[in-house]
Order: structure tokens, then sequence, then C-alpha cells
């Protein structure tokens, strides 16, 4: 048998790989993206990035219809994009089967928030694995496709930062062989949803999800480890590695599938033990249907809810301390605040922003870190889209005067998600204010994957890029410009140009992301301080640039330029009053 080490994500490409899975399809999401890019190395899956995760699920449902296996992936935020499609899907069951990876991030590494997807395995009546390790990534993802076809359901997969993240030794099987072709089946008594069709097909869900909890209780996956003693665990995921090292010798039920839960084989489990404890991370998943077992449990009465667990975490909760806090690092190490790369092309529409006192209504990107100090830029942020329509709001209710200071901010690949209906709306209903749609045709956030802006899709095939200023004049916007967010000039003159405007404009910064693997800005000298010119004022400091450090051992303070950081954006050298920054020509 082949062996290999690999992150999880790598084993759910794998198994789906394995699996005999014809179509792949995502949104990039921390921490789920390397799944697709790890699914496009296989030649048989059909990998694809799509424009939202809705859009996604929706066309793993359609390779579904038609007879062939499917992999949706996506962060948990990302499920609830997709939520109006899974929970009809639930309904209409699959043809082919249909799994749904969704990617959790306790402690919030890279989310606006850590929602915990199990509650929506329950909420959609939908059957969810959680695996504990890279192996069982790869084996709960090729069995939940036949579990998919058996019980005529999707079904979900559940990782996490850790899970996705960490690797281990995984076990490689030859792929299935035998699938039957895609072809097209007309059943539409099934496969149309209107209300008539749906009543038939919900109580066929509530069967389905009996027969399922059933046949759970007889799996391997979920299995009891025997220990000694009186002391008994209940736990899925992550949390299993954990108590396997802090409670070694603890009675442990693991369980694979956790929704829906093998009720009888945890009422025989519990039976034996005389301390229960249900650890888990996040909301009280498993620990309230044990409960409404009536089985008592430990649980988040001493569990932190919030944050992901660790073993430092679960052993200072386990002994009753009350340090057990998410969140805390008792750890002394330094500071290290995300900040935009040198010569990321959205710091010097941010500086310009804070210039001229623009409420800035912001979105999901890398552009986000224009909150943090120094350019201190933006005042909400609530999710994919919101930019836009938070301005609209915005403009609405608030007098003149203070409308003109409202500017909508995102990047092109989030406009394509979900801001061409916030702007179709703003448009549509006579909304005012200024959007700026950053664009460096690129998804950079999740690790520079293409979108339709790139002009090339995730296969390397070169695809027709969309022009968004063509796109934002159909809508219906009148007035759109483009601007170079290196130019501190222009950006400063076409900003209150139209923020000063009485009706809705666009504008559109247009420059490659430094980091683009294909399209980067061609290579450009860096930049150096002038000595004896420099006043200490510390006006480039203002723009947070990696590459620009502040020294004081010297005679008297001032800037210094790390060459090997600086790109050679020159946005320092247009801030700089005294001639104390130059072109390193001679490098």
């Amino acid at each position: 048998m082949q062996r290999s080490l690999m992150s999880g994500n790598e084993a759910i490409a794998r198994g789906a790989f394995e699996a005999g899975v014809r179509v792949a399809s995502a949104y990039p999401g921390t921490p789920s993206t390397e799944i697709l890019e790890n699914a496009v190395n296989y030649p048989s899956i059909d990998a694809s990035w799509s424009p939202n995760e809705k859009v996604a699920l929706e066309v793993g449902i359609g390779a579904s219809f038609g007879g062939a296996r499917a992999l949706v992936a996506m962060k948990h935020v990302g499920v609830n994009v997709a939520a109006d499609p899974l929970f009809t899907l639930s309904y209409i069951g699959v043809r082919g089967g249909l799994v749904l990876v969704c990617a959790d991030d306790p402690e919030m590494h890279s989310s606006q928030n850590e929602q915990d997807s199990r509650n929506y395995a329950k909420f959609a009546k939908v059957p969810m694995f959680e695996p504990s390790d890279s192996e069982e990534a790869r084996a709960f993802t090729r069995l939940a496709f036949e579990l998919s076809e058996e019980f005529d359901t999707p079904v979900m997969l559940r990782t996490n930062t850790r899970i996705s993240h960490g690797k281990s030794i995984v076990n490689l099987q030859e792929p299935v062989s035998g699938l039957p072709e895609p072809s097209l089946v007309r059943d539409p008594a099934k496969m149309v949803m209107l209300p008539a069709n749906a009543r038939r097909r919900h109580p066929l869900v509530e069967e389905r999800i009996r027969r399922l909890e059933e046949w759970a209780g007889e799996q391997p996956f979920n299995r009891v480890e025997e220990g000694t003693g009186e002391v008994g665990v209940i736990c899925s995921g992550i949390a299993y590695q954990y108590a396997r090292q802090l409670l070694p010798e603890a009675h442990i039920l693991k369980l694979g599938m956790v929704y829906p839960l093998p009720k009888q084989l945890i009422r025989d489990f519990a039976g034996r033990c005389k301390t229960l404890y249900v650890i888990e991370e996040l909301d009280p998943f498993i620990e309230e249907q044990i409960r409404a077992m009536g089985i008592e449990v430990k649980g988040k009465e001493i569990i932190p809810l919030c944050g992901e667990l660790t073993p430092g975490r679960l052993e200072t909760a386990l002994k009753g301390d009350e340090q057990a806090a998410p969140f805390i690092h008792p750890e002394e190490l330094p500071g290290r605040p995300p900040n935009m790369c040198a010569g990321c092309s959205h710091r010097g529409v941010f500086y310009t922003l804070k210039k001229l006192g623009a409420f800035v209504t912001g979105d999901i990107g890398c552009y986000t870190l224009g909150f943090l100090p120094p350019l201190s830029a933006m005042d909400t942020c609530v999710c994919m889209g919101a930019g836009i329509s938070n301005a609209t709001g915005l403009t609405k209710v608030l007098p003149p005067e203070e409308k003109q200071k409202v500017v909508g901010v995102m990047g092109d690949s989030t406009f394509l998600h979900t801001g061409i209906n916030s702007l179709i709306d703003m448009v549509y209903n006579g909304g005012c204010g200024t959007v700026m749609i950053l664009d460096n045709r690129i998804t950079a956030m999740t690790g520079r994957q293409e979108n339709p802006t790139s002009g090339q899709t995730l296969s390397g095939i070169e695809s027709p890029p969309i022009d968004l200023q063509a796109l934002c004049r159909v809508i219906g916007v009148e007035h759109v410009q483009i601007i170079d967010p290196y130019d501190l000039g222009q950006t400063t003159a076409v900003l209150k140009q139209e923020m000063a405007r009485p009706e809705l404009s666009v504008i559109i910064a247009r420059r490659p992301c430094m980091l683009d693997r294909r399209k980067g800005p061609e290579p450009t000298p860096p930049l150096r301080v002038v000595e004896e010119n420099c006043s200490s004022c510390k006006a480039c400091l203002k723009l947070g640039c990696p590459a620009i450090e502040w020294q004081q051992d010297g005679a008297k303070p001032l800037a210094r330029i790390n060459s090997s950081q600086c790109s050679g954006c020159q946005l320092c050298l247009q801030l700089c009053k005294f001639e104390a920054i130059e072109v390193c020509d001679d490098e």
C-alpha cells in the first residue's frame, strides 16, 4: 500500500479522486482553499473556481443531476451564501453523489466569525462527517460519496483549520471503477421543487435521517476505544486528538459522523461511565443533543465556548482553572500584526481616503487591513458584498453634507462574488455615494487564486476577463473612472471630484497584485533614504509600508527603506516633501 504525508485539504482532494469525482467547484476561502488547488492536479476532475459559493454548489448540483459525482468546497461563512440551494437539495436528493466540504475557522485566524457549521447539517437535515486526521479526511470523503448515493442525500464533511492544514500519513487507495456514465434523466416530480412536490419529499427527508441514525450506530467510524476507570469522553474531529493526549486512560466514544448521532450507541456508552465528558469546539452541538436524551454530561460549563481548543486550554479546563478562556495566549511573544504587502496597490487608496475624511464601508479581502493603523481608514466590514450595500443604506438616512463622505470599497473578486447585486440595488433605487472597486485582477487574500477578472481559469486555460468598467455602465452607472492607485495625485483628485458628486459614481483602482504569479508588475528599482535630507517628519511612516523602517541608533532618528522588501511603487517618494527619498539607480 502506498502512503503519503498529506494535509487534510490534500487528503480530501485525494479522496475525491479515489471516489471518481468528475466535477469539483469552490470559491476560495481559508482554510478550505487548497482542496481545489489540489483537485485540479487530478486530470479526471474538472476543477474550477466559481464567482461565489452559491454558484459553486449549484454547479455541483447540476453535475449530480447528470449522474456524476461532484465535490463542492468552501469555508464556514461560504455555507451561509450556499444555504439556499443546500436546503432544497436536501429535499431533492442526488443522482450522482454530492459532498459539500465545509472548513470551519475556530479562533477566526482568517474569518469574520467562528460559526459552527455542524448546525447547518441539523438545520438542512443532511448527514455530516468530521475527520480527526488526514487519513480520515481521505477515507470519509470517499465514503461520503457512497453514502450520498445510498441514501439519496447531499453529505457534508466538516473540517477546521487544524485538520485542513495539519499533516499526517494517508493510505492511498486505487480509485473506484465501474461508475455509471453521466446521462440525462427526467424526473420532475423529484427534481422540481414546486410546493406540491416538496410536500411529498419532506417526509422522505425525515425518514432518511431516522435510517441514517440507525446506520451510523453500526459503522466503524463511530467507535468505542476502551480505557480503564469510570471516566468516559464523547468527542470528534480535532477534539479527539486532544482527548487521547490528555485523558489516555479514559473510555472514548469517537464519533466520525456528528449528525445524525448514533443515539443507542451513546446510551450504551454512557451507561458504563460514572463521569461523562463531551469535548467539542465551539457550540455544544453534541452536548445539547445528549442532554436532550436525558444523559448528564460535563461540557461547556468547563470547556470554552469561544475559540479553538488546544491541548493547553483543554488541560486547563479539565483541571477547573478559570484561565481556560479563549483568545488568551500566555506566551510572551512579540506582536506581529497583519499588514498589506510592500507595494500593495491598496495602500495609497486607503491613505487618501483617510486624508479626505471618508467614511469607508469596507468588505472582505486584503484591503480589510486598511482598518489597522497607521492607515485606520475602514469604518465598517460585515460580509462579502456588504461594502456597497452598507453605503446604500447610509446614504438613505444621512443628511446631504454627510452622504458625500460615504465611500463603499471592495475588491474585484468580492465585487463579482456578491457586489454586483449590491451595485444594481444602488442604481435601481436611486442611491448616491461613491463606490471604489480595487481591481488587482486576482483573489489575493486567500493566496492569489484566479477569478473572472484574471483572464485565466484554475486549470490555466485562457478566459476572457470581465470588463468591470463596461459591467458597471451596463448596470446603469453613468460616472465610471479608472485610476492608478500608485498615483496619489490622481487618486486624490478623482476621489475629491466623485465624493462631491450628488449622483452615484464608481472608481476602479487598477493595478495588479504585487504577488500575482503571472501578471505582477515589471520589476522596478527599490528606493532609498537620502539621510542628509531626512527631516525625521515621519510622513512616510503614515503609509504603514513594511519596507519602511524607523531607526534611532544614529546621530538623528530617520527613516530607512529595506531594499529587499521595497517594490519601487514610489508612494513614499510622493509623500516626502524634503527630497529625502530617491530611486536606487545603481542597483
